[in-house]
């Protein structure tokens, strides 16, 4: 039976909202982007009065954009292939592998993620240094190579899993290896599609670990870049929010080309 119509009504004007509100910082940044240096906070608005693309022009030509964009893309793609590889064979390990312990080594795993970054800063730091790794694309990859997070969410997809497929596989002679790269992966491609989606967001925003390890203009990424936007007595809110879009626009791109996986996946976390 369908609610009634000013009770849908209600929930159609409470989300549409919800979303409003949600969007408009987005909003008007793209605007902002486009207003004259020093008019960005007279009043917020959605409508520039004055069209202007000074605000990227200034930006292009204050920072080495594509220097920047080329980090932050090859260090996120990086970044997001070795976590779904390393997340995916542990998962399946957790999942599917008999061995003492394991319940208790996935807990103490998953405690992890308990743990925040600014605790492990000064450990990584000086483990980079152990290793001379400073200042290289190495030591910004390093600890993003494995994910607790990752783990998580594709040994729950595995369990959804049924084991028949398994055993069925088994009886045609096929091993763990073929198992998981044959059975497994095609079954979870959702999963695997909402935690590269997290896993490049994570990587791509990643600002407190590449500030504190890169030292060297050539070497950063756009989060950094933006930061240098601001200066000591004034900044040019317009160039900050043209920087911002800009460094949005990949995010954007590949949430619409995952978005049917994150919503299969989504869809099928209730199903047994």
């Amino acid at each position: 039976m369908r609610s009634p119509l000013p009770r849908r009504l209600g929930w159609y004007l409470l989300f549409g909202t919800g979303a409003a509100l949600m969007l408009f910082p987005f909003l008007w940044s793209v605007a902002s982007s486009f207003e004259p240096a020093g008019s960005v906070l007279d009043k917020p608005r959605l409508i520039p009065r004055h069209p202007s693309l000074d605000g990227y022009r200034t930006f292009l030509s204050a920072l080495p954009f594509w220097r920047l964009l080329a980090n932050s893309m090859g260090l996120a793609l990086c970044s997001t292939v070795l976590q779904l590889v390393t997340s995916s064979m542990a998962a399946y390990a957790f999942a599917r592998l008999e061995f003492p312990g394991r319940r208790v080594i996935f807990g103490i795993y998953l405690a992890t993620m308990m743990m925040p970054l600014q605790v492990l800063v000064v450990p990584l730091f000086v483990e980079m240094k152990q290793f001379d790794l400073v200042d290289t694309y190495a030591a910004v990859l390093a600890p993003t190579i494995a994910s607790a997070f990752g783990v998580f969410l594709l040994r729950q997809a595995i369990v959804a899993v049924p084991r028949e497929l398994d055993e069925a596989a088994v009886m045609d002679g096929a091993g763990h290896l073929r198992i998981f790269a044959t059975v497994i992966l095609p079954l979870i491609r959702p999963a695997l599609a909402t935690f590269a989606v997290f896993a490049f967001m994570a990587s791509w925003n990643s600002f407190l670990w590449p500030l504190v390890i890169i030292r060297s203009p050539e070497f950063m990424t756009l989060p950094l870049g933006l930061s240098n936007l601001h200066g000591q007595y004034t900044t040019e809110w317009n160039v900050v929010m043209a920087g911002t879009v800009l460094s949005v626009l990949p995010i954007i791109l590949l949430y619409l080309a995952a978005q049917k996986y994150v919503v299969q996946s989504t869809a099928l976390t209730g199903l047994k």
